[in-house]
């Protein structure tokens, strides 16, 4: 098998009755809050138990704590990816870029929590984090591009610009009110990206 198969392979999650598949969602759901409020070490046992199945299905699902933060860690990754298309359909061009940028506050709150396991993760699977800035990058570039193209926001600033601005939230000390600072800086930087008219 080659090498990108074998990857897929590994990758893919095997079919699961409907209650199997209900049960790692739900996980995975409960998982991803508990990372952003409390950290990597949150108690296992207590994600079992707050998702309503004993620690043997959680076990079952993601044999190490590793393989839940992985999990976890790609699905913030593509539900804010998603988000973009879903944003541009519903919002303004600015509003949506605005939007996605608060989200993005999320997606960092729960990469915060896991940043030792995530560090672990890298090691063995760069590609993984290699693929997710990608993923990221083309998502921002779109709303954002689409906004230039609406003379919403400033046209000389591109997506590696935004993209530092905004990884300069993760900077921020993890105070009880880091996620409003964090909601103000996007305030800010939308104040300076707006086209004034």
């Amino acid at each position: 098998m080659a090498a990108a198969d074998h990857n897929a392979a590994s990758n893919a999650t095997p079919a699961l009755r409907a209650d199997a598949r209900r049960n790692r969602d739900r996980l995975i759901e409960v998982a991803a809050a508990a990372f952003a409020d409390n950290g990597v070490e949150t108690s296992l046992e207590d994600i079992a138990r707050q998702s309503g199945v004993g620690i043997g299905t959680l076990y079952r699902h993601f044999p190490t704590r590793e393989h839940l933060v992985e999990v976890v860690y790609r699905r913030e990754l593509e539900m804010l990816a998603a988000a973009a298309g879903e944003l541009a359909q519903t919002h303004t061009p600015d509003a949506a870029l605005e939007e996605w940028m608060r989200r993005f506050v999320g997606y960092i709150a729960t990469k915060r929590g896991m940043a030792n396991s995530l560090r672990i993760l890298m090691a063995s699977n760069s590609a993984l984090f290699a693929d997710g800035s990608g993923i990221l990058r083309a998502a921002l570039e779109d709303l954002l591009q689409n906004a230039t193209k609406q003379h919403a926001v400033r046209s000389d600033i591109d997506t590696t610009d935004l993209l530092h601005a905004l990884a300069s939230i993760y900077s921020i000390p993890d105070a009880a009110d880091w996620r409003d600072r964090s909601h103000r800086l996007i305030g800010l930087l939308m104040d300076g990206l707006r086209c004034r008219r």
